[in-house]
Order: C-alpha cells, then sequence, then structure tokens
C-alpha cells in the first residue's frame, strides 16, 4: 500500500481554503474602504472631528479657545487670539475707525449653524460700513465690529470677559441678553472637557464624534447641578453685573447700550411670564436711572405677523430674526456715538 505524503495533503487543503482567504480579505479590504470613505465624508463634508474648542477659566468660566479655524456643517467659524469670534484685529482701535463691540451669548456667537459671514456682528459690521460709504457721520471711514461671545454666557461671564481684556477702545459695547440670561448663574469651568457641547480637545476622528454626539450623557457633571440651583436674586445679581460693565465701558470712554431679545414663546399668547414681566421691569428700571440706551425687543417680535419666522429655535434667532435686530442695532450704534467727540478727537 503506497505511503501518503503529509506535505501534500496539507498543501491541497490549502488550497482548498485559498478562495475562502481572499473573500475574508476582499471583504476586510471593502468594509476599511468604506470606513475611510465615510470618516473622509463627516470630516470634510460635515467638518465633524473638529469641534469648536473651549478653554475653562477660573475668572470667566470658559471662552472658545483662542486662534481656531475652521468649518462645521458647511459654515466658516474664525475664533482669534482674544477668543472672539473673528479674524485677526489689532488690540488698539486703528485711527478713524468706528470700533463697536458685541458682548453676548450664543445669539452673538451664532453657533456653528452660522457662517463667519452670516453673524450678527458681522451683518451689523457690513451695514454701518455700507451707510459710511454713502452718508458718514462723524467723520469715520471705516468699521469694525468685534464678536465677544460664548453658548450660555450671562452677564457675569460677560463682566469678567472685560476685566481681562477691556473694551479694545471701543466707542460703542453693545451688551446683547436674552431673558435668560436675567436669570444666569454665576460662571463655572466643570462642563468644559465633560460636557460634550464643550470640548476642550479633537475627538479621535469624526466617526467618533458623530457617535459621541448621538450618545447621551453620562455620570452627571459633579458640582455643576449646586451651580444651577444657585439661590438668591440672580436677577440682582446679574443686574450688578451689567452695571459693572456699565462702569468699565465709561471708565474706558465709550457708550455701553443694553439690548434685550425675547423667548420664542414670550412674542406668542399669552406673552411673558409674570416672574419675567418683573425681571423685564427690573432692567427697565435700571437703564432709565442710569441713561442708557436701550433696545427691547420684545414689543417689536410680538408686532411681526409671524414671529415664530424670527426664531432658529425657543430662543435663537434666524437669518429673519438676525435681520431685524441688525437694523435696529444700527440705529441704536449711531445715536450711541451722536455725543462722542470725531474721530480726530479721539
Amino acid at each position: 500500500m503506497p505511503l501518503k505524503c503529509p506535505l501534500k495533503s496539507l498543501d491541497q487543503s490549502f488550497l482548498a481554503t485559498r478562495p475562502t482567504v481572499k473573500i475574508v480579505i476582499l471583504i476586510a479590504a471593502v468594509l476599511l474602504g468604506g470606513v475611510v470613505l465615510v470618516e473622509l465624508g463627516l470630516r470634510w463634508g460635515l467638518g465633524l472631528g473638529r469641534p469648536p474648542l473651549y478653554q475653562a477659566d477660573d475668572a470667566i468660566g470658559y471662552l472658545l479657545a483662542p486662534n481656531q479655524r475652521l468649518r462645521r456643517f458647511g459654515n466658516r467659524i474664525l475664533i482669534n487670539v482674544y477668543s472672539m469670534r473673528n479674524g485677526p484685529i489689532q488690540s488698539q482701535r486703528p485711527a478713524a475707525t468706528l470700533r463697536v463691540l458685541l458682548l453676548g451669548d450664543s445669539i452673538v456667537n451664532g453657533n456653528w449653524w452660522t457662517d463667519q459671514s452670516e453673524t450678527l456682528s458681522a451683518l451689523l459690521e457690513k451695514a454701518i460700513q455700507d451707510q459710511l460709504a454713502t452718508t458718514p457721520f462723524n467723520d469715520y471711514s471705516a468699521a469694525e465690529v468685534l464678536n465677544v461671545s460664548a453658548n450660555s454666557w450671562g452677564p457675569r461671564n460677560q463682566q469678567a470677559y472685560l476685566e481681562r481684556y477691556g473694551t479694545f477702545a471701543a466707542q460703542v459695547v453693545v451688551l446683547v441678553l436674552n431673558t435668560d440670561d436675567l436669570f444666569a448663574t454665576a460662571p463655572t469651568a466643570l462642563q468644559v472637557g465633560r460636557d460634550p457641547g464643550y470640548p476642550d480637545r479633537n475627538p479621535p476622528g469624526a466617526i467618533a464624534e458623530l457617535i459621541s454626539r448621538r450618545r447621551k450623557q453620562g455620570q452627571p457633571i459633579p458640582g455643576l447641578k449646586a451651580v444651577q440651583n444657585e439661590s438668591g436674586d440672580r436677577v440682582g445679581k446679574n443686574l450688578a453685573a451689567v452695571a459693572a460693565v456699565h462702569q468699565q465701558v465709561t471708565a474706558a470712554g465709550g457708550q455701553l447700550v443694553l439690548v434685550l431679545t425675547p423667548l420664542k414663546r414670550e412674542v406668542l399668547p399669552p406673552g411673558p411670564r409674570d416672574y419675567e414681566l418683573t425681571a423685564r421691569q427690573r432692567v427697565s428700571d435700571w437703564v432709565n436711572d442710569h441713561d442708557i440706551p436701550y433696545v427691547n425687543f420684545l414689543g417689536d417680535f410680538q408686532a411681526v405677523d409671524d414671529p415664530e419666522t424670527l426664531y432658529r429655535d425657543h430662543i435663537h434667532l434666524s437669518p429673519t430674526g438676525n435681520q431685524q435686530v441688525k437694523d435696529q442695532l444700527l440705529e441704536a450704534v449711531r445715536g450711541a456715538i451722536a455725543t462722542q467727540p470725531a474721530p480726530s478727537s479721539l
């Protein structure tokens, strides 16, 4: 009986499995290629993998990390060295330039859903420049509108920013608040790097960010609930911060303009709640006592035929809402500088 060669049997067995190995390799290559294509599509198409980053700050709470240039969901986002949503600026105001500083939260910032050219500050800057080109005022030949803002900032965050950086010699500082800001809590950095909405570093990739965005937040952030449950007169604390902003602006030779935008439910029947009306009255009393220009959008928004078109969600303004706010801010800025000296004497 002839002996069988073990090596020959092994070769035949291996050759028999080669088609299966090839199929496995092909499937793996297709899956890997698909993952790479999805990663590139999410990264270059939607801008995932590079969210706007935040930086913790003991006094301000948090601010956008400086020197960022990115694109999210097709919208350009620029953050300069001063954590403004602007391109590079000179710390000293250029001669014959009207500089306006918009101070606010996500309404001013525009977040990821607003292109750099469509932010409230960019719209106002263009409107001022267009007016300077046709009907110059106070001998200004150029205009800059600075955007100092971050998501969910309140008056105490904004006050702390000005204490750190100053007003950049802006002739006009426009503090844009919404009704919720009147009840804002004290600055905190607890959410930075812990809450998905306030990342302090880029995720491993676009797919990883997509998964994290769809996943519910894990354990509560230690200590954050206590901050959110701040007791006492929050409206009074925030009005004290607004008063401090007023003092800072005045000391720097500028003019403060206070703006208050309503929540969407406030412009719909039955209107603001009683505690909101009380807080709004306190704001009105304060600006009257200090003779500060005040733009209250509640009545104007309620007068619109379809006020819901002014909003993107319950609080943030749509492009239509931004246009209406921009138009009134333009008039408020003109009125604020009417009593200021011409550039040649500044």
